[in-house]
C-alpha cells in the first residue's frame, strides 16, 4: 500500500463518517489525523453537538474497539484502569481490566473526575500502559482518547491542570450546525435511521490492519524538509518570547504540529510537507498549550490571536523542490 492508496483509505474513512455526522468535514479530517499518530484529541463544546457520534462513528468505520466513560465527581481511578479481585477459589488475585484497555475511548466530561482520576489517565495517554501493584500492562494498538469537556459550565468541575491538557494533541470544537440546511439535514437523518443511535450499523471501510499500517507510512514514508522543521521550531520559539506569554508550547507541541502535518500531507496524497499543512493545525495544537500572564489574562487577550499574529510574521520557508 502506497501513499497514494494510503490517501485513497483515508478519504474512504472522511467520507463515511461524514454520512452520520453533520458538520464540518475539516472536524473529522483532524481527528483522523490525529489518530494517525496516536494523538489524543480534546473537544471543548456545548452538550448535544455531535462529539460521541463521530467518536463512535469514527470508531465503528476504522473497525476498532470502543468504549466511553462517563466522567462523574465519584469516578474512582480503578474504575478507570481496572483492579485486582481476590479469586478465593483459584486462592490468586485477577487482574480486572478497565475500559481503557480498547482502541478508541471517549472520555466524556472528562473535567468532572476529580484531579487523583484525571491524573490516572497520564501514564495511559503518555506511556500506553497501565501499572498495578508494580505490574505493567500494555494497552491495545492503536490506542487514543477522544475526551469531551464543557467550556461554560464550572460548578461541580475541575480544571484540567495544564500538564493533562499538554497530553492532548489537539482542542477542537464540532461547533453548532453551520447553517439552517446542516440543522435540516441532521433532523432528515435521524428520521431516515428511525432511531437516536445507527452506529450499529457502520460496517468497516477499512481494517483495523489496514489503519495501523496507514499509521507506519504516516511514521515512514512522509518527508520532512529541514526548512520546514525550522518553521516549526521558529513559530513555536517566537510564541514562547512573546511579552503576554507566561509559559509557552513545549518542545511537545512542536513534535505535535511535525507529526500532524506528516499525517495531513498523507490524507493529502503527497509523500512531503509543505508548510499550509501546518498551519492547517497550528491553532488546534498549540493554543491550549500556552499560559498567558495575569495582565493578559485580565485584558481579555486570546492564545489563538497572538499564534495568528506570530504566524503572519514568521517567514514561510520557499524555493526548495520540494516546498
Amino acid at each position: 500500500m502506497g501513499v497514494t492508496k494510503a490517501s485513497e483509505k483515508c478519504r474512504e474513512i472522511i467520507e463515511s463518517v461524514a454520512e452520520y455526522f453533520v458538520g464540518s468535514k475539516l472536524v473529522i479530517t483532524k481527528t483522523l489525523a490525529a489518530s494517525l499518530v496516536n494523538g489524543h484529541v480534546l473537544f471543548e463544546d456545548y452538550p448535544g453537538l455531535g462529539k460521541t457520534l463521530l467518536a463512535k462513528t469514527f470508531a465503528n468505520v476504522i473497525g476498532a474497539e470502543f468504549r466511553r466513560i462517563q466522567f462523574t465527581p465519584d469516578l474512582l481511578p480503578s474504575d478507570i484502569i481496572g483492579t485486582k479481585v481476590w479469586r478465593s477459589r483459584e486462592g490468586v488475585f485477577e487482574f480486572v481490566k478497565g475500559p481503557v484497555f480498547t482502541n478508541i475511548l471517549l472520555a466524556d466530561e472528562i473535567n468532572r473526575a476529580p484531579p487523583k482520576t484525571q491524573a490516572a489517565l497520564l501514564e495511559v495517554m503518555e506511556e500506553r500502559q497501565v501499572t498495578i501493584e508494580g505490574e505493567t500492562y500494555r494497552l491495545k494498538k492503536p490506542f487514543f482518547v477522544l475526551a469531551t469537556q464543557n467550556p461554560i459550565e464550572y460548578e461541580g468541575t475541575y480544571p484540567l491542570p495544564e500538564a493533562q491538557l499538554d497530553r492532548f494533541i489537539l482542542r477542537l470544537s464540532t461547533g453548532y450546525p453551520r447553517n439552517i440546511d446542516e440543522e435540516c439535514e441532521i433532523m432528515r437523518r435521524r428520521l431516515k435511521w428511525g432511531k437516536d443511535d445507527p452506529t450499529q450499523d457502520i460496517k468497516p471501510v477499512i481494517s483495523l490492519d489496514d489503519f495501523l499500517w496507514i499509521q507506519h507510512k504516516v511514521e515512514e514514508d512522509i518527508f520532512v524538509d529541514e526548512e520546514v522543521i525550522r518553521y516549526i521550531a521558529s513559530i513555536v520559539r517566537s510564541i514562547r518570547g512573546d511579552p503576554r506569554v507566561d509559559a509557552g508550547p513545549s518542545p511537545r507541541g512542536s513534535l505535535a504540529l511535525l507529526k500532524l502535518s506528516k499525517a495531513y500531507a498523507l490524507i493529502e496524497g503527497r509523500d512531503f510537507v509543505i508548510p499550509d499543512d501546518i498551519k492547517v493545525f497550528v491553532l488546534d495544537a498549540l493554543a491550549h498549550r500556552i499560559v498567558l500572564k495575569p495582565e493578559s489574562l485580565f485584558e481579555g487577550v486570546d492564545p489563538r490571536e497572538i499564534i495568528l499574529s506570530i504566524v503572519s510574521r514568521v517567514e514561510v520557508p520557499k524555493g526548495r523542490e520540494k516546498l
